[in-house]
């Protein structure tokens, strides 16, 4: 089933379930199902330059596209004046020394990475029938506080609207300063800025260091708003999360509810967390987002050490942005598999982070696989009905009915772990269903005793044979 099938289903199901209906035809929501695409962090980290971006956009056409992936994003760094070592394109410090700007202070593509500008690239992703997203850090840069630059259409400048209060401040990224809201001008910044980004042809933001703010995620909302352009908000970072200010989260379409996740184990059980905490909260338009899918080649702008004593998880000589140097995903085969079956049974959004040119066949064969993508797609935040010595079985209805959808069983220890198959454990009323492993693809039955791997999953989708 395509993306487009899926989105006129969903649309079907708000346009007759009443609860979303606010008239006898109701706009659909931006994002009605979980966004889709590529974001270049956790291949290029902050370092991200024109020719990979390119090579990136050709092979994102290509290869996910036609399986409904959209939205190409540039993460952070893209305004950075880098300095480089000799000869190379790769950085020789973490952050810029100096970030470009204009003279209201709106963050422009780097002179280094960039040469061209992004309009070209922006351009590109839409000829390609792509959509375009960039990065953006909270606040106000720094060096428009230096400068004291004004405040577009307004008398004030930014030493008027800035909060240098370290407490109020990003710690691991400094290029900017916090906005007091209450300050006349602060509206006025987001304002200029996002209709600054909404020119540039952007479709989606992610802004990040924004959710410890919610003051400040409603002024982006808000000035989104004013640009009368449909643009996907995505909010960052996920480690610290206030259950209390969802309704200001739901201004945005994602939000995100884990600290950035990489290809170790550890990163896997913190999602599995997350999506205890946060299940039920998703709706058409809004997403909880466990963060990319760290499949295929990572951090290729961070060379390893020539220092052969050090592990290869150590970030070489220079401490980059991101985790480790250059390297193939570390994930295993039924790590992967227990990775994206639990992306499409908690309908988290689907941005790949990998290098997509060198990607794997199969690590795209796992990202692409139409089961799965139908599952994720499908909108439903699956729930935890069963658990058991280290199994965990998830379920996610297809919307709309009880009788079809997809079943998790995963696997939660470093050992093998048989499991017979019951359907008293999967909740499943009546007889006569179909059961297909979806990795596998092939018909499964009750009563069949299935050898799951350590830390992996047996992926299911079941239908009623009486439809």
């Amino acid at each position: 089933m395509s993306k487009k099938e899926i989105s006129s289903i969903l649309l079907l199901g708000l346009l007759t379930g009443g609860a979303w209906a606010t008239s006898s035809r109701p706009e659909e929501p931006l994002a009605p199902t979980p966004p889709m695409g590529w974001n270049s962090f956790d291949s290029y980290g902050v370092y991200l330059h024109e020719e990979a971006a390119y090579a990136n956009l050709e092979a994102m056409a290509e290869k996910l596209k036609p399986h409904g992936y959209e939205y190409f994003v540039i993460d952070n760094g893209w305004f950075g004046e880098y300095a480089l070592q000799e000869g190379t394109l790769f950085p020789a410090e973490k952050h810029a020394h100096d970030i470009r700007i204009n003279e209201y202070g709106y963050f422009q593509a780097s002179e280094v990475y960039f040469p061209n500008g992004l309009k070209p690239i922006v351009e590109r992703a839409h000829e390609l029938g792509l959509k375009f997203g960039i990065h953006l850090m909270r606040g106000i840069p720094r060096k428009a506080y230096e400068l004291d630059l004004p405040i577009f259409g307004t008398p004030y400048t930014a030493r008027d609207i800035a909060n240098t209060d370290p407490k109020e401040n990003c710690t691991w990224c400094t290029y900017c300063y916090a906005v007091d809201m209450s300050k006349p001008g602060a509206q006025a910044w987001y304002d200029g800025l996002i209709q600054y980004i909404a020119d540039m042809g952007v479709d989606l933001i992610k802004y990040d260091d924004i959710v410890p703010h919610p003051d400040e995620v409603e002024a982006v909302a808000k000035a989104i708003a004013k640009t009368g352009r449909p643009i996907i908000l995505s909010l960052s970072p996920g480690g610290q999360v206030d259950p209390n200010a969802l309704d200001l989260f739901r201004k945005g379409n994602m939000l995100r509810v884990t600290a950035d996740v990489w290809d170790e184990q550890y990163y896997i059980d913190a999602c599995f967390d997350a999506w205890r905490k946060w299940q039920g909260k998703e709706q058409p338009g809004f997403w909880i987002d466990m963060d990319m899918i760290p499949f295929g080649q990572l951090q290729l702008m961070s060379p390893p050490s020539k220092d052969t004593s050090k592990s290869p998880m150590d970030k070489g000589d220079i401490a980059l942005a991101g985790k480790g140097v250059r390297r193939q995903s570390r994930l295993t085969p039924p790590q992967m598999e227990t990775f994206i079956t639990m992306r499409a049974l908690a309908a988290s959004p689907l941005m790949m982070g990998g290098d997509l040119p060198t990607l794997d066949d199969f690590s795209l064969s796992l990202i692409t696989n139409p089961e799965m993508i139908a599952c994720n797609q499908n909108g439903v935040m699956g729930t935890l009905v069963h658990e058991n010595a280290g199994i965990e079985i998830w379920k996610t209805n297809q919307k709309g009915t009880t009788t079809s959808g997809w079943i998790g069983i995963f696997n939660r220890t470093d050992e093998p772990s048989t499991f017979r198959l019951a359907q008293k454990h999967l909740e499943l009323d009546g007889t006569g269903y179909r059961i297909v492993d979806v990795w596998r693809n092939k018909t499964v039955n009750f009563g069949e005793t299935i050898l799951l791997n350590a830390q992996g999953v047996l992926f299911l989708r079941f239908t009623s044979k009486q439809i």
